[in-house]
């Protein structure tokens, strides 16, 4: 059998809840976090960045075996050297084992170096610490991490000095060289395996300036270890709470935990097709251990599903978890002066609907029918994929800078018609493309004075971004006046640019209306596209009338620029519209459905655009047919339309509900 080690990621899981352990790996237990470890590290950057800080600090052994023992035996004869650099080199100190991503040894000095894909701001991030000083939650999983594998190392290495430093992005260096990227490209083995392949062509002119930045965090590593921690027996010390996980790990024993606020992202939860194939919820295992709790307890509402509810914590911890504990003074109910609904207010809607166990939406007629008599025609909606990519495409752009390389626009014209207008893709490797992709946009919309539309503030901080790259670039752009003031005619400006705007087009953000004018319980509490869509599909008679029928980018019909003959209303054995994200293939064929599900979900794991971000990643450092490239070319035009044509059902949905 495999050693069951307490390693760094089962160390990470444990801060989480130590709980997570005992179903960390295991089948049957049902978990929603991505699988594919390539996936996230592609969507993040893990593996070029990784790569990357292999050429600032070369020479060195990499060991590739992923078998515990024969990882241990090639480090150790390694070591033996009195200067050695040594890629993933395996240590184990009682029942913890580590695998460091950059080892250098100068006699008996250590240097331990964790490559992370996130970005690092000196003048911003500075010393990973709050304004009380203690260790910033941003940072905390960073540091803690990086200081259990000094732990390790420390003692598996007894007169040895361990240094340990955190290797990031820095956000504030420029890139050397055009193509820098291209550089590192992502191969698939006979196996399957997958790795990136440090091109022959890299140069020293590539690696001159460094974009890569090392942060000495021995004195956050001590901070840690003068931490007190709280295990079965108490308060111990750093070296004992760790040597009670991995006893617990080691016997595969639970560990009882008391529910808390962060029980509400536990990932170890199971759908009602997980649950109907037989597998578990560690999460229902869990409370029904600590609260008594049935099943028929899990079928109602909880603090967890109250929409933007920051009381959480408290609540579980007094145990009022359900919905129905809480009164308006527990949430303290009041009006902001603003039309429709307060957060206070709509937080205290949707207790109300669930304690009435009242299906139906709810929609402010009059606030949301002023608004809409405000809106210019021809209204456009649009919706805009982006990335950022760890290491820059071109020469004299910053780690992690912002790229815009998709939109859709859809148009609904004053006599009610629709049509998808316009769409901007690219796909060419290594090319930085937004001045093009503003130009296109730019394009679709200086035709008319119609009201423009947005989902959330995306787009919105996206053309605030493209405005300061255009200032500040030092190459000549024609037409840049023309492109500034596009920008600042459908947008307003953040709050600390230099540059202080509010357009006369500013784009109409119809998350912010939804959160003011519009409740549908079938939501769960959430404001997302992705769950507001088929709500008001489920919800509306005239949309299932309209779009059960095959006219989408039929002739005659509505115009589409991916799509023919298409239905968006289908229902399940239910009798419920199925959600028309899942009418669509998958975007990769290579990968589970449930992951890429995951990938299209709003999780923590990926932000919203995960599918689009991952998709964009692979075609720019993955080796692939040209087929391939063609398959996820089109597939992300038809996910991005389908993100504006939602807009403009939901617009649709409203416009009949006023009606009534």
């Amino acid at each position: 059998m495999k050693p069951r080690y307490l390693t760094k990621s089962r160390f990470k899981l444990a801060l989480e809840c130590p709980a997570k352990l005992f179903y960390d790996g295991k089948t049957e237990y049902a978990n929603q976090k991505i699988e594919d470890n390539f996936l996230l590290s592609l969507a993040e950057g893990g593996f070029q960045v990784g790569e990357l800080a292999k050429c600032y600090i070369s020479g060195g052994h990499d060991i590739r075996t992923l078998d515990y023992e024969e990882a241990l035996h090639q480090t150790a004869e390694l070591l033996k050297q009195d200067q050695v650099i040594i890629y993933e080199a395996a240590f184990r100190y009682k029942q913890h084992f580590i695998r460091a991503d950059i080892l250098v040894k100068n006699q008996n000095k250590i240097d331990l170096i964790e490559v992370k894909a996130k970005s690092y701001d000196p003048g911003r991030d500075g010393d990973f610490l709050t304004k009380k000083g203690g260790i910033s939650s941003g940072w905390r999983s960073y540091l803690y991490d990086i200081a259990f594998q000094k732990h390790v190392v420390k003692h598996a290495l007894p007169g040895h000095t361990v240094a340990a430093y955190l290797m990031m992005a820095d956000k504030n260096a420029l890139c050397p060289a055009d193509g820098l990227n291209q550089m590192f490209k992502i191969v698939t083995s006979p196996n399957g395996r997958k790795s990136v392949s440090v091109s022959p062509r890299l140069s020293p002119s590539d690696l001159s300036d460094p974009i890569l930045i090392n942060i000495n965090v021995d004195r956050y590593c001590e901070m840690i270890y003068g931490d007190g921690f709280t295990d079965v027996n108490g308060l111990v010390d750093f070296d004992s709470y760790v040597d009670w996980l991995a006893d617990n790990y080691r016997q595969d024993k639970k560990i009882i935990c008391s529910p808390s606020g962060q029980c509400g992202s536990c990932e170890f939860r199971a759908t009602a097709e997980e649950k109907s194939a037989g597998m578990k919820s560690g999460f229902k295992e869990c409370w029904k251990d600590a609260l008594g709790w049935t099943d028929e307890d899990f079928l109602e509402p909880t603090v967890f599903d109250l929409w933007n509810f920051r009381k959480r914590d408290q609540y579980v911890q007094e145990q009022r978890i359900k919905m129905t504990d809480l009164t308006e003074d527990d949430l303290n109910v009041k009006s902001d002066d603003q039309p429709g609904l307060s957060l206070s207010q709509r937080q205290w809607l949707q207790i109300t609907k669930a304690r009435e166990k009242d299906p139906a939406p709810w929609i402010d007629k009059e606030n949301l029918a002023r608004e809409m008599e405000s809106w210019v025609y021809p209204l456009h909606f649009i919706d805009f994929e982006t990335s950022a990519v760890a290491i820059p495409f071109n020469k004299g752009r910053r780690p992690y800078e912002g790229i815009a390389f998709q939109f859709s626009h859809h148009v609904v014209y004053q006599d009610g018609s629709v049509e998808h207008s316009g769409q901007y893709l690219n796909t060419a490797q290594g090319v930085f493309p937004n001045y093009q992709f503003l130009r296109a946009l730019k394009n679709e919309l200086e035709h008319d004075q119609g009201s423009i539309f947005r989902y959330a503030a995306h787009e919105n901080t996206y053309l605030n971004m493209i405005y300061d790259q255009l200032q500040h670039d030092p190459n000549p752009i024609p037409d840049l006046k023309e492109l500034c003031d596009f920008i600042e005619s459908i947008s307003r400006s953040g709050k600390n640019g230099t540059a202080q705007w509010l357009g006369p087009r500013n784009m109409i953000d119809m998350c912010e209306l939804v959160k003011r004018h519009y409740y549908d319980p079938a939501t769960n509490g959430s404001n997302s596209i992705k769950y507001v869509l088929p709500a008001i599909l489920n919800s509306s008679d005239y949309l299932q009338e309209k779009y059960s029928r095959p006219i989408y980018g039929a002739a005659g019909g509505i115009v589409s620029l991916n799509y023919k003959d298409w239905v968006w209303i289908k229902y399940d054995a239910g009798g419920r519209v199925i959600d028309p994200y899942k009418l669509l293939p998958i975007m990769f064929q290579d990968i589970s459905g449930k992951d890429f599900e995951l990938l299209m979900s709003d999780s923590e794991a990926l932000r919203d655009g995960g599918a689009a971000m991952t998709a964009y990643a692979r075609m720019q450092f993955e080796e692939m047919s040209e087929y391939e490239r063609e398959e996820i070319s089109r597939a992300l035009l038809q996910y991005c339309e389908l993100d504006t044509m939602a807009m403009v059902m939901i617009y649709e949905g409203w416009r009949e509900m006023l009606k009534t």
